[in-house]
């Protein structure tokens, strides 16, 4: 009996092989197998628990975290103020430190000393990532320090995500004036969930929250009732991009460019792929340049060229009519830098998203392949379009410089030193403490 199901366990597996094989080849079937021994190896090993960042320990919740007891108002009106700024162990490249390393940046040029804590949940040796940080960011010359075991001998702390500002909850001496520095609304980036909930209480921590760009601000106070401290403005480093002598004419760009972030679902990966095949159909003379990651599995010719310098990319942006700049949450960074170049960005069109981003230069799709195939065919066909991208190139907003400035400033108004004032009439908003 035994033996006979055997035999049609194996017949079966046999048929299951020989379809697989007939509908794709040898790469089909072994794509099938990977996935299948990827998904036991997962199982096996526990991977989704050991790519959790946290430490049990440093897990809390909104009702356990006490209020600080920070008296800065009253025996704080000196400078320079000691700041601390919590992140995790960055890849290099990293767009979100590099932000957040140019907030640290500029409150180092107006007299603060600051610190940069490193979270890393196996270890408290930060040795190695110092190392990715000098080479990567040779201008960040700030002391490095492990967040563990405690966080103290500074007057704030700006905690950089959910899961640091669970660490700084858990680890931040309590007279220290704690921040939250939120670059996007965090809970958008998990289905429901357990992972979902630590991020959104992480906003009902008590912290001062600083936004970056309107989108995270109302996302925080609509869906939770939590007022956001203050709003600063998205930068864009228009030192980097910027449009060089000559080639802000139409004649001399061609070809649409995408940045590709295969491991983020909110980046819109796949649906840029599609969008690009369809775009190559009615449009085989554009070529296609992909940056960032690595792709595979692509059926029609491309360029890829990897992870490159800024000044590369900003090389490659005044050579392209277009790119594809997608995000399902905050405007991804890569829009105004394209715009900047003058390369015209095609985005999935939000409600979210345009919070984030003035109309100027851009182009709002369906977030469809067929929407974001015809927003391509609109840029490369449009004969204005080069003119219009110029423009916009050269009216771009603020510098991080001014982002930066606009940050330091919330901090010195909470410690009464020198307060500086918010720009008026920018898109994004300044609120007052409450």
């Amino acid at each position: 009996m035994e033996l006979m199901i055997m035999i049609t366990k194996a017949a079966e597996m046999t048929r299951r092989v020989a379809r697989v094989w007939r509908a794709g080849g040898r790469e089909e079937l072994m794509a099938r197998a990977s996935l299948r021994l990827g998904r036991w190896m997962s199982d096996r090993y526990a991977w989704p628990e050991r790519q959790f960042l946290l430490r049990p320990e440093d897990i809390t919740n909104s009702a356990a975290v006490p209020r600080n007891v920070s008296a800065s108002r009253l025996d704080r009106n000196h400078e320079p103020l000691r700041v601390g700024v919590v992140c995790f162990p960055p890849a290099q490249g990293s767009g979100g430190h590099t932000t957040l390393f140019r907030m640290i940046k500029t409150l180092q040029s107006r007299g603060h000393e600051c610190v940069l804590y490193l979270y890393d949940r196996d270890t408290e040796d930060v040795t190695r990532h110092v190392d990715v940080i000098r080479r990567g960011w040779p201008w960040m010359d700030v002391p490095i320090r492990s967040a563990r075991p405690r966080i103290d001998g500074i007057d704030a702390v700006l905690a950089s995500s959910w899961e640091t500002a669970h660490v700084v909850a858990c680890r931040a001496d309590r007279a220290i004036e704690r921040y939250y520095f939120v670059q996007d609304y965090e809970p958008y980036f998990y289905p429901q969930g357990f992972l979902h909930a630590l991020a959104e209480d992480s906003y009902r921590f008590g912290f001062k929250i600083i936004a970056l760009g309107d989108m995270p601000a109302a996302c925080i106070e609509a869906q939770l009732g939590v007022e956001t401290r203050a709003t600063v403005p998205f930068g864009c480093d228009t030192d980097t991009y910027c449009l060089l002598d000559g080639t802000d004419r139409r004649a001399v760009r061609s070809g649409v460019v995408f940045y590709a972030k295969t491991g983020a679902d909110r980046r819109g990966y796949w649906l840029a792929r599609r969008a690009l095949h369809l775009f190559h159909q009615s449009h085989p003379e554009q070529a296609i340049h992909v940056v960032g990651d690595q792709v595979t599995g692509w059926s029609i010719p491309l360029t890829q060229h990897g992870s490159v310098s800024p000044r590369a990319l900003n090389e490659l942006y005044n050579q392209t009519i277009a790119g594809v700049s997608l995000s399902f949450t905050n405007i991804s960074l890569v829009a105004e830098e394209m715009l900047a170049a003058g390369t015209i960005p095609v985005i999935n069109d939000s409600p979210l998203a345009r919070l984030g981003l003035a109309d100027d230069g851009a182009i709002w799709a369906p977030a469809t392949p067929d929407g974001i195939a015809a927003g391509l065919t609109e840029a490369v066909g449009g004969p204005d379009r080069s003119v219009q991208a110029a423009q916009a190139a050269r009216t771009r907003g603020c510098s991080w410089g001014e982002t930066g400035s606009q940050l330091a400033g919330v901090i010195e108004e909470d410690f009464g030193v020198a307060v500086s004032t918010l720009r008026a009439g920018h898109r994004t908003r300044a609120t007052s403490a409450s």
